[in-house]
């Protein structure tokens, strides 16, 4: 697979292709970013834009991950003491699902985000951002507060700011972030910076067919157990989601094992072949659903094992 196809894949959209084919053409290293709240479990939701970064790694791109403790601390999620601490455990799971620590970047906000030159950025991006642009701009959750607070208002604006400070070409979000993502574009370059490649990836529908998050509590966190995957795969409004987005992108191909009085093991070397026999009722969904929880186990086992590490 080239390098384009490897970056394009199992994307949403890409803001803009044709900079993004330049920025491959330019001869020079390119880097990219993901910045993470570190304010709850790691879920597969997050490990969607993790593949990723791991897909723009091996396509030749410098990572930076950012643990944004800064922005959690804005968007209560706990005081700063509390939001690191999760954001070691958020670091500790990133690595343990392949991003390699020797040449991935992990960056605390707080390391950068304090400094003079940061902040006066941030207050320039705002005197030129209406109070409904910002709005918008919030995450879904602050934005159908009633009453948002004003630092929920400027997490959207430090977003933008991160990208320049980061000193990055791209930046890589679900495509919930699309908002943020073009008031970064339209933005940076009136304060003399230069305006991202953003790639977005798809929403993941959590286990109850909706949008997986955190403070729904409808998903599989990296740190399941194999049984509680199991259980929770087997309820699941459906696992093609899984099958596409986590376990084609890892294995070159889905072994679904059955007992031979139900025709035996059926492989599929694409997820389209594993579409069509779903859609075509070839494949069973409990089938499916025990496929992919056998693989979705294979994927968290070194999360499993690193946290067990971290805690004895």
């Amino acid at each position: 697979m080239d390098k384009l196809a490897l970056i394009t894949r199992n994307t949403e959209e890409i803001v803009v292709k044709e900079e993004l084919e330049a920025l491959l053409n330019s001869g020079k290293t390119p880097s990219a970013y993901v910045g993470y709240e570190p304010s709850g479990k790691i879920h597969m939701g997050h490990v969607l834009t993790v593949n990723k970064l791991l897909d723009l790694q091996q396509a030749g791109f410098e990572i930076t991950v950012l643990l944004a403790d800064v922005h959690a601390y804005l968007n209560e999620k706990g005081t700063m003491d509390e939001v690191r601490e999760v954001a070691e455990y958020n670091k500790r799971c990133f690595i343990a699902l392949g991003l390699d620590e020797n040449k991935t970047r992990f960056v605390l906000g707080s390391s950068y985000q304090l400094e003079p030159q940061y902040m006066l950025d941030v207050l320039k991006l705002a005197r030129t951002t209406t109070l409904n642009r910002a709005r918008r701009s919030m995450d879904e959750v602050s934005r159908e507060t009633e009453n948002p607070k004003v630092s929920q208002m400027v997490y959207p604006l430090m977003q933008a700011v991160d990208i320049a400070h980061l000193g990055v070409d791209v930046a890589v979000g679900g495509i919930d972030q699309r908002k943020i993502h073009m008031l970064a574009r339209e933005g940076l370059p009136e304060l003399g910076y230069k305006a991202p490649v953003c790639i977005h990836t798809p929403i993941l529908l959590g286990l109850d067919g909706k949008k997986m998050s955190s403070s729904s509590g409808n998903y599989i966190s990296v740190d399941d157990s194999p049984e509680d995957i199991k259980k929770k795969m087997k309820k699941a409004f459906c696992s093609e989601g899984e099958v596409k987005y986590h376990i084609m992108p890892r294995f070159p191909g889905i072994t679904i094992q059955r007992p031979e009085k139900f025709g035996g093991d059926l492989h599929y070397d694409s997820y389209e072949a594993l579409e069509s026999a779903f859609a075509s009722k070839a494949l069973h969904p409990m089938d499916l659903k025990a496929g992919a929880s056998d693989y979705m186990n294979q994927i968290l086992e070194p999360v499993r094992k690193l946290m067990g590490e971290g805690s004895s």
